[in-house]
């Protein structure tokens, strides 16, 4: 590019917007000048707030802009990105990348009781398509995983580089008390529960760990090829007492789930995902090698650690993300921004966009995401079978 910024234009105008415009705060390449929202009081509210440009249609901020930030449900990622690649527009994709939402016309859809083999196959056709459309497209995907970029899994990078070390186990959770978003507890908006809400994190950087690792030793990816998941639905269970503090109001999503994958070199992983847990997010990786160990800790890290008496006294100072009370003990984040990754991704993005190298998470990472999610989807159905991971 020769332009000495990059025009970003974000599509939505909730909270993952809001959390991706103050991440390009402190990018000074990007320039933010538009924003397109099918709600258009919260997209004109967002604009005026933010002193950027409230566009009246898709099409309007496309034209406007180098790359298209796509801050939406799931449900709508690949017909707004497809549109974008076609314009030579880049395209940051957050998770989910893609999925299956059930027939568009079809309000009575339960995801839960939807034959999971067809979820597969469908999931993974939209996924080619967008791959399909970055191929013809001058634009590149960006897949927005901020794990990938989080600084404690980069630190594992860099001694997996150093060391040469072989990955032979790596288990990895990230669960809270619910997601901010109402339309996650929807499979037709979400495109599925905790496997795609949750999972997604921890499975994106352990394959993105073991891709490095293959590439390393005998220069190409190391890929999933098998998976096996059980996933519960805990707080629809009769026999659940809700005691008012987790989140419970899911339509036909699950709210817990455990993957065991196997890799094409045998090696394993274990994810844990939930809906359950109070107190903040709870996000680590453990990465166990053959000549070394790693625990990286995105959350619960104690660089400030604070005892409050009394609640009302910080009711305006922000703690950590999804914690229940200010009260007593806890860990507040310095920059949780920066701990979980959100402004270096972007940063690397705008990087590509300027140099036009590839993204450390882009559409091929993305693709086998999706892949394992809803194979893990068909093996839950099956009650924890062991179910081929496809490949592209």
């Amino acid at each position: 590019m020769k332009s000495k910024s990059v025009k970003v234009g974000i599509v939505g105008s909730g909270y993952a917007a809001s959390f991706h415009y103050k991440s390009y705060l402190g990018i000074p390449q990007a320039e933010v000048i538009a924003v397109y929202s099918k709600t258009r009081e919260h997209c004109e509210k967002f604009a005026r707030e933010r002193k950027i440009t409230s566009c009246s249609s898709l099409d309007e901020l496309i034209e406007m802009v180098d790359v298209v930030d796509v801050c939406i449900p799931g449900y709508l990622h690949e017909a707004f990105s497809v549109k974008a690649l076609k314009k030579d527009r880049h395209v940051i994709v957050e998770k989910p990348f893609t999925g299956y939402y059930g027939p568009a016309d079809d309000e009575s859809f339960k995801g839960n009781k939807f034959p999971k083999e067809v979820m597969l196959k469908e999931a993974l056709a939209s996924a080619n398509r967008l791959l399909d459309a970055e191929k013809k497209s001058k634009g590149k995907i960006f897949y927005a995983e901020n794990w990938v970029y989080a600084p404690a899994i980069q630190k594992e990078v860099e001694i997996l580089k150093e060391s040469k070390g072989q990955i032979l186990w790596a288990i990895g959770e990230e669960s809270h008390s619910g997601s901010h978003s109402l339309s996650y507890g929807i499979w037709r908006q979400s495109g599925g529960g905790s496997v795609v809400g949750k999972s997604c994190h921890p499975l994106t950087a352990i394959l993105y760990l073991k891709r490095i690792e293959g590439n390393l030793r005998g220069g190409r990816p190391i890929r999933p090829k098998t998976v096996s998941c059980r996933t519960h639905e805990i707080t629809r269970n009769p026999k659940f007492i809700d005691a008012g503090i987790i989140r419970t109001d899911y339509y036909d999503i699950e709210d817990y789930a455990q993957i065991h994958l196997v890799f094409d070199d045998g090696m394993v992983a274990d994810i844990f995902a939930t809906e359950l847990v109070m107190g903040g997010v709870k996000s680590y990786l453990e990465v166990v090698a053959n000549n070394h160990r790693t625990i990286c800790n995105l959350s619960f890290t104690n660089a400030v650690t604070l005892f409050n008496p009394r609640e009302e006294q910080l009711k305006s100072t922000y703690i950590v993300e999804k914690i229940e009370t200010k009260q007593g003990w806890s860990f507040p984040s310095p920059g949780e921004e920066w701990m979980f990754g959100y402004q270096q991704e972007l940063a690397d993005f705008i990087h590509c966009v300027f140099t036009n190298d590839s993204p450390q998470s882009g559409s091929e990472l993305a693709w086998d995401t999706t892949a394992v999610l809803y194979s893990a989807y068909v093996s839950a159905e099956k009650k924890g079978a062991e179910v081929e991971i496809p490949q592209r």
